[in-house]
């Protein structure tokens, strides 16, 4: 698979995580971090530092998972 296609799907996949993190956590959350719907406010805000650190995660686990595949010598 390319690179690109790898990275959007690594992009991909760490949105749907991350939303799916944020929304099921969300009535936890204080008033200011729920998110109200289609509005931009904080909420939207800490749903997208859900996504960036779950696509933090996933490129660290991508990284290290290709580091271990390189032929040792």
């Amino acid at each position: 698979m390319s690179k690109s296609a790898t990275d959007f799907l690594q992009a991909l996949l760490a949105v749907m995580l991350g939303n799916l993190a944020y929304f099921a956590l969300e009535r936890y959350l204080p008033s200011w971090a729920q998110h109200v719907g289609f509005r931009t406010d904080l909420g939207t805000l800490v749903d997208f530092c859900f996504c960036l650190v779950t696509f933090a995660a996933i490129k660290t686990i991508s990284a290290k998972t290709a580091r271990q595949k390189l032929p040792k010598g």
